[in-house]
């Protein structure tokens, strides 16, 4: 079974507030098997537009990406997110 990937690209407006969307989103991450790949560290713009924090988080299987993303415990820490950072996220199946 081919695993699932979030990529997430992240401009953050309010750094103290984000940590607790960190802190809201983790007991969803550990229910879905996630393993953080990259998770903001330095980056090199080769094309296009950066964001300031760039994300890729590994799941067991696309569907478990997708189940993450849409648990009432995700959601919880989205709507955190999306008040404190503007971004992009999709979630695509691996090779």
């Amino acid at each position: 079974m081919a695993k699932g990937y979030w990529i997430a690209r992240i401009d953050v407006r309010d750094a103290e507030r984000y940590k607790d969307y960190i802190l809201t989103a983790k007991p969803a991450f550990e229910k879905y098997g996630a393993n953080f790949l990259a998770r903001g560290g330095q980056y090199h713009v080769l094309e296009g537009q950066a964001r300031g924090r760039n994300v890729v988080i590994e799941f067991p299987s696309l569907q478990a990406a997708v189940d993450c993303y849409n648990s009432q415990e995700y959601q919880a820490a989205k709507a955190i997110r999306i008040t404190v950072a503007d971004g992009e996220m999709l979630v695509v199946e691996g090779a």
